[in-house]
């Protein structure tokens, strides 16, 4: 997009911000704020529960493929119409059909918390968005509100549940306007954006729910080697990302393709994924993985930890299993940053810092909301390096994401103009 065309963007959006038009949008962000604020809050609460008695009793990791059979019956029987999940939420802003239903709520954070408490390697991204789109949509029906409106209530419910769930409000609001149209942006849902992230990410922290904090102690001058050096990272990062997104599609083709009943994709996919926990004598693989992650900003790590985080928890999605994706991409960026670390000659902290963000902005194809994430993350001085690799992982992770929704468009649509996102 030309400085042009962005000038005029921000002057069309800048016309409607009207007295009444921002009264309207804080009222509605107060409002969906704080119940995905709150949503978000009881979630981290529970998934932290589950995930401390899992450490405790690991005999129940041998009950996975009942766990993922339960959830898939869950979903077989009453989720048929919310199965989709970030992508339905996608798909509804461009091509509005219904209403997200309440039910894809509920279903998504028990199925989350099943997936967690019996072992599998999944996120929590996923299932914040998705409470919040499903919530922040119920005010579309209420209020009769018209197409136009809903795209930005949808945004409005992603970014406060991607705010509250990770406890970067910029972050999350730039991230659900990035994340509709690959390369472009819808401007005048930014302010509502903005609101109901902060609103929802405030109220988490009424509930006293707080977040990991990550640190990188030391930033190197800025110079032309150490910029080369960042792109090359970021080169990595967006091929660890690449990898990662081709082998969600595969994972999720291939048991579509074999196990025609879809409640015994996660029963069989269990089997694997307990099998492999028993096999690496380890659970760091599974679950969040926060621990390891935030062991690669101080310590040396195993160089094939990305590699195995990044196979387990594209199967444990691939076979039907419910959560997210972006936590485990962390865990994959800062372990691939820090496997960087006897090769390239930055400091660790960095790298793992570079890659926790970069990979994830390869495999969601937002850079601008990344670099915003590393930033409130880690603080505006590694801004410079935050920013190259993000951007350089975003141009090197190929023409697809993990949203298979997601509509290109902007510099990754010149760049690749031949290709198509998978259905």
């Amino acid at each position: 997009m030309t400085t042009l065309h962005f000038k005029r963007h921000i002057a069309k959006a800048l016309q409607i911000f009207t007295f009444p038009y921002f009264i309207k949008w804080l009222l509605l962000a107060i409002a969906i704020g704080i119940l995905a604020g709150s949503a978000s809050a009881f979630f981290l609460t529970s998934l932290n529960w589950v995930t401390n008695w899992r450490e405790s009793h690991l005999w129940i990791i041998a009950l996975l493929p009942l766990g993922g059979l339960c959830i898939g019956l869950l979903y077989y029987y009453f989720g048929e119409s919310v199965v989709r999940g970030n992508n339905q939420l996608l798909e509804e802003m461009h091509t509005p059909k219904q209403i997200i239903p309440f039910r894809m709520a509920p279903l998504v954070l028990l199925g989350t918390l099943a997936t967690h408490f019996f072992g599998g390697s999944a996120g929590r991204e996923g299932t914040a968005m998705q409470m919040g789109g499903a919530i922040a949509d119920q005010f579309t029906h209420h209020f009769k509100l018209p197409d136009t409106d809903r795209q930005i209530i949808l945004i409005m419910g992603i970014s406060a549940g991607f705010a509250s769930v990770f406890g970067t409000p910029l972050a999350g609001a730039i991230f659900a306007l990035e994340v509709m149209v690959i390369g472009n942006m819808k401007y005048k849902a930014f302010l509502p954006s903005l609101l109901v992230a902060f609103i929802a990410h405030y109220t988490c922290f009424a509930w006293k729910v707080w977040h990991t904090q990550y640190s990188i102690l030391q930033i190197p001058v800025i110079s032309a080697k150490n910029l080369l050096l960042t792109v090359a990272c970021g080169i990595a990062f967006g091929l660890a990302a690449m990898l990662f997104s081709k082998l969600v599609h595969f994972y999720g083709s291939l048991f579509k393709s074999t196990v025609k009943y879809p409640p015994l994709r996660p029963f069989i996919g269990g089997f694997f994924i307990a099998g492999a926990v028993w096999f690496l004598g380890t659970t760091k693989y599974i679950g969040l993985g926060i621990p390891t992650i935030s062991a690669a900003f101080l310590d040396n790590l195993p160089q094939y930890d990305f590699l195995i985080k990044l196979i387990l928890t594209t199967f444990t999605l691939g076979a039907g299993f419910k959560g997210g994706e972006v936590t485990p991409l962390f865990f994959i960026g800062a372990t691939l940053g820090n496997a960087l670390f006897p090769v390239v000659p930055l400091p660790l902290g960095l790298l793992a810092g570079m890659g926790f963000v970069a990979v994830f902005s390869g495999a969601t194809n937002t850079p601008f909301a990344c670099t915003i994430m590393g930033i409130e993350l880690f603080g505006p001085s590694c801004g410079i390096y935050i920013g190259v690799a993000c951007f350089t992982a975003y141009l090197c992770s190929g023409p697809t994401g993990i949203y298979s929704s997601q509509i290109i468009g902007g510099l990754k649509n010149l760049t690749y103009s031949k290709h198509k996102s998978p259905n």
